[in-house]
């Protein structure tokens, strides 16, 4: 059967049977959401319980795209600062997105769910060439799409390369997994007082300069209408209520 739109593979009583919100999410994860409790690197049993949240989201149908941060590995800002030019830092910071991604796809077809990188640097020994209409086809066949590399230009973070996926994919939402439970007024590690936003629209956090995404990526999402969704990805089971339409962490809109 051909497979030309959400309907063909799920059928009309989408919400009804699936109790989803979203038909097509992308989901941002940092680097350092794969480190766990260690100093840098990648902690397994995190990887693993990430891993069976993303196929408990397959499971609902949902289709998914993930863009993956290399932070946990190298962070090309930092580096830049002291030995390394900032164009050189970014692309080994990109290549650690790759590292990543693939470590992903691994864990993932280990528990029995398909899924395919796209750099956006050509590496095609190890990853697909990003395109869209491959991105989407993969999509709709119900392959978890890993994006890596990216934009694949310096001076973009990884934030800005989940809005311009985000965009491209024609994703409903994306899902910005942190350690927080969401956006704050103030950093909530320094501040006690620190008080949450269950709702924010995109221009006050451009106004008040909130570090929970950098402005090109918020820009971009304000300009698709995309919303984002920052919770607490350490808490079990949150991926689910996010796209179930639990109110969990921050959602930015309007």
């Amino acid at each position: 059967m051909k497979i030309s739109s959400l309907e063909d593979l799920y059928g009309t009583n989408w919400g009804k049977v699936n109790k989803t919100v979203y038909k097509r999410i992308l989901l941002k994860l940092s680097g350092e959401a794969l480190m766990g409790n260690q100093p840098y690197g990648i902690d397994y049993p995190v990887l693993q319980a990430i891993s069976g949240e993303i196929k408990a989201i397959v499971g609902f149908g949902v289709q998914l795209g993930v863009v993956m941060g290399g932070g946990n590995i190298f962070r090309g800002i930092q580096a830049e600062s002291k030995y390394i030019e900032r164009n050189t830092a970014d692309y080994i910071g990109m290549l650690a997105t790759v590292m990543n991604s693939l470590t992903l796809q691994s864990a993932l077809g280990r528990i029995g769910v398909e899924s395919v990188v796209q750099s956006a640097i050509d590496m095609i020994k190890v990853a697909e060439s990003f395109t869209q209409n491959k991105a989407i086809d993969h999509l709709l066949k119900g392959k978890v799409v890993i994006f890596a590399g990216g934009t694949g230009n310096p001076y973009f973070t990884t934030d800005t390369a989940a809005a311009l996926r985000g965009a491209e994919i024609k994703a409903e939402a994306i899902l910005k997994a942190t350690k927080v439970d969401g956006v704050y007024d103030k950093d909530p590690v320094k501040h006690v007082d620190a008080k949450i936003f269950k709702e924010i629209n995109y221009n006050d956090v451009l106004a008040k300069n909130l570090k929970v995404m950098d402005a090109t990526a918020v820009s971009l999402c304000r300009e698709n209408k995309i919303p984002i969704i920052v919770f607490n990805l350490l808490i079990k089971g949150n991926i689910e209520r996010v796209i179930t339409g639990k109110s969990i962490g921050t959602v930015i809109k309007g």
